[in-house]
């Protein structure tokens, strides 16, 4: 994790009645768009390290209600909302297909709009993510410090709590940490309550083998929030999935920005075809 990021491009553009604030980072130009869908409570500004890590990318991804500058929405929402969204974003930009990566909570948006918006989609990576109600939990008294946005409020409780939450090089690096507390941005209250009610009782598991593009299903070997498990439930459901773990915990994307964001292109290299 490094504080060397390149600069995000950011607006806001408004999807009926919802305005988003949208982010667009690796490299601007590229021909290929790969749509990011970030952890739960997540803003861009979290996401900024590993956007800056691709080279030959075009990264996009956006504020999800009720966090950053999204406002949230009078209604709670589902991960199928979310998706819809996303397809909405790459609509405005002209984009027909994209590449798609799901972190953690953005995973089970992903995993909706590779099955909702088939055609749309080029490639799956899901990164430390889960099927829903059919997963095998992380820790418990990990999962109920999840239930309170607080880390996001408060650096200190954040670098009290974080090694345990997040594991792997989190739990001895606090500097690394401390990179990632200084790049947070709270979500409101409510904001973060739809996110969490957005997924209960919510599984793909019966419709995962609708997926027709080619995934990438990516493990941290030491996630207490959600164990490596979860990734071969996924893989054994989907027609075409590569599963491999990474030496870290639940933030590898970040604590190994470099070396996955390596990963998931040279994985869009070998299934190229037809994404715009």
């Amino acid at each position: 994790m490094s504080r060397a990021v390149g600069p995000l491009e950011t607006f806001s553009i408004r999807i009926g009645t919802q305005r988003l604030r949208v982010a667009i980072g690796g490299a601007p130009k590229a021909e290929r768009t790969l749509l990011l869908f970030n952890g739960i409570g997540a803003s861009v500004e979290t996401m900024a390290p590993f956007m800056a890590r691709f080279a030959h990318t075009r990264v996009v991804t956006f504020d999800a209600p009720g966090v950053g500058e999204s406002p949230a929405p009078w209604l709670p929402y589902r991960p199928r909302d979310v998706a819809q969204l996303g397809a909405d974003v790459l609509g405005h930009l002209g984009v027909r297909q994209a590449h798609v990566i799901g972190v953690s909570w953005g995973g089970a948006v992903a995993q909706e709009f590779a099955i909702n918006h088939a055609a749309r989609c080029a490639t799956l990576t899901l990164a430390a993510t889960c099927a829903g109600i059919v997963m095998v939990p992380g820790r418990l008294n990990v999962l109920f410090k999840m239930l309170s946005p607080r880390r996001y409020t408060d650096p200190a409780y954040l670098m009290q709590i974080g090694g345990d939450l997040y594991g792997g090089e989190l739990r001895l690096e606090t500097e690394l940490l401390q990179l990632h507390a200084e790049s947070m941005r709270s979500p409101s209250r409510l904001g973060y309550l739809y996110q969490l009610l957005a997924t209960v009782g919510w599984t793909s598991w019966p419709r995962l083998h609708n997926v027709q593009a080619p995934a990438l299903v990516l493990m941290g070997e030491d996630d207490p929030i959600v164990p490596p498990v979860n990734g071969r439930i996924i893989a054994s459901r989907l027609r075409k999935a590569t599963l491999e773990t990474v030496d870290c915990g639940h933030l590898f994307v970040l604590t190994r920005a470099a070396r996955t964001a390596r990963r998931v292109e040279a994985f869009m290299d070998e299934h190229a075809a037809g994404a715009a």
